[in-house]
């Protein structure tokens, strides 16, 4: 069996969290590094909010060491893809093979992903491709992991800062995707069979915050993509 050396492309969120679930179990799957974009000046995954501690400890309860990149607060395209093709290079050049994602179905991003990959040797696993998310969504929740919504479109703010359970999701918007693949809402996953032991955090702030441009949904890759159908989202300090 030849063994994939892989990256894992982890946000710290719920499909993050189901994917890495997946390819821990794969005897194929070898994974060197978690890897996460971080906003330089907030010192905060991007897109997400989550602070670096939280990101830190969670690498730590899994097991697998974290490799943080850094970047502007909104940067355009061309920026973001010279600094990750700097970095995909030293992956390749340290013999990784692949690099894992938890897309579940935007078409666009995961062709991007692979040509961005393809430029430098690599190649793209999607454990979560596809599936039915309502359902992924059902498994994660049977799998008793545990996660906190940490930021959310302006007109889904009461749910921001709610820890998901069945009961929520099934009261969610019809046209509210129940992964929140759309970008509708972002998640921190702090308890479950990968980690080691539940990540601790307190509740603080609610914030608002308005962007003059089209928002990231997990990281710069979608910048030129998602269209400005808000004016903002709402975030939840974790501390």
């Amino acid at each position: 069996m030849d063994k994939k050396v892989c990256i894992f492309n982890w946000s710290g969120g719920k499909d993050s969290t189901l994917a890495l679930h997946y390819a821990l179990q794969d005897p194929s799957i070898e994974i060197r590094y978690l890897v996460t974009t971080l906003t330089e000046k907030y010192n905060r995954v991007s897109m997400h909010g989550v602070r670096e501690a939280l990101l830190i400890a969670q690498a730590k309860s899994i097991g697998i060491p974290l490799y943080q990149i850094r970047l502007g607060e909104m940067p355009d395209m061309e920026t973001y893809d010279t600094t990750m093709a700097i970095h995909l290079k030293k992956f390749k050049g340290e013999g990784i093979t692949h690099a894992i994602y938890g897309d579940i179905f935007l078409e666009d991003l995961r062709t991007y992903r692979e040509n961005k990959l393809r430029e430098v040797g690599l190649h793209a696993i999607f454990p979560l491709w596809k599936r039915n998310t309502s359902e992924l969504i059902a498994e994660f929740l049977q799998l008793t992991y545990k996660t906190i919504i940490v930021c959310t479109q302006s007109d889904l703010e009461k749910i921001c800062g709610a820890v998901i359970t069945g009961s929520l999701i099934d009261a969610l918007p019809p046209a509210v995707d129940p992964c929140g693949e759309n970008g509708e809402f972002h998640t921190f996953a702090f308890e479950g069979p990968i980690f080691h032991h539940k990540i601790s955090f307190s509740i603080g702030d609610k914030v608002f915050r308005t962007y003059p441009v089209p928002v990231q949904k997990d990281d710069a890759a979608h910048a030129s993509k998602a269209k400005p159908t808000v004016s903002g989202f709402w975030y939840i300090d974790l501390v």
